[in-house]
């Protein structure tokens, strides 16, 4: 592509968990990510990063932080039963829709808005974007929710269509699965599935470089370099696969960047492929 894809890293909130949610191996307890009893020595702030990324045809955010409703009363917000295992915080100017506003950016702008799963510090912020033109999740998602997984609210997207996201196969990702949004291959929904059932990364090509945003797929770097599952694994198997393939990407010399959404390492900044 002649033109240049921008990937804007967007800081929206901070979330408080326990430490085996970003690495399920820091305790025996297979219910320590839930936070209870644990107490606050075991508990750890991690950054919440949402991505936009604008392309040459359309504007695309990826995941949506905390809702500003946080900011008053979280409990109320998320529910008592989410609010046990994360707390927020969220500074005035890092929601969603503030971001976007210092790049002259309104919700209705946005061509997609693409939940990468479906749990609270991904969804919060979803309303505060409801005018975009098409809010999106994986079919897998979309398929728990009707199963009534007790780890997600659904009065968080309430009165918001959500689109289902329909991989097709293909030459991309753990399980060569994949939607190509704009059918050039430059921006993929990758599934990387494990972590939920229908977890999505992405990954944005353009000029012989790519970036992979991975989701909840890997917390941090540390996730992919040490191959460190996630305290919430669905699937350990299919959550496995995709730390590998992550880690193999990340070898890759055209790799320019991974990006983990809760990697304490990494700073708001602005990728150009």
């Amino acid at each position: 592509m002649d033109k240049e894809i921008k990937i804007h890293v967007l800081q929206c909130g901070t979330v408080g968990t326990d430490e085996t949610i970003t690495d399920r191996s820091k305790s025996k307890n297979p219910y320590a990510y839930t936070g209870i009893l644990r107490g606050n020595k075991h508990r750890v702030w991690i950054p919440v990063y949402v991505y936009l990324i604008e392309h040459p045809k359309g504007k695309v955010l990826i995941d949506t932080g905390w809702h500003s409703d946080v900011r008053e009363n979280q409990k109320k917000h998320m529910s008592w039963k989410l609010n046990l295992a994360s707390k927020a915080i969220l500074p005035k100017g890092e929601a969603v829709d503030e971001q976007l506003l210092k790049l002259g950016i309104k919700p209705e702008d946005l061509d997609y808005v693409f939940l990468t799963h479906l749990d609270v510090d991904h969804v919060s912020g979803v309303k505060l974007v409801k005018d975009a033109k098409h809010i999106c999740a994986s079919e897998g998602e979309l398929e728990a929710i009707k199963k009534g997984d007790i780890r997600y609210n659904p009065s968080l997207w309430e009165g918001i269509n959500i689109e289902p996201v329909k991989m097709k196969t293909s030459n991309f990702g753990p399980f060569k699965k994949s939607y190509d949004l704009f059918g050039d291959e430059s921006v993929l929904l990758v599934d990387v599935s494990g972590h939920s059932n229908g977890t999505m990364g992405v990954m944005v090509r353009n000029n012989g470089k790519f970036i992979i945003i991975t989701s909840d797929s890997c917390y941090n770097h540390k996730s992919w370099q040490e191959l460190k599952l996630p305290g919430i694994a669905k699937d350990r198997e299919r959550a496995m696969a995709s730390l590998k393939w992550v880690h193999a990407m990340s070898k890759d010399k055209n790799c320019k960047e991974i990006l983990a959404t809760h990697d304490d390492e990494v700073e708001p900044h602005v990728i150009t492929l």
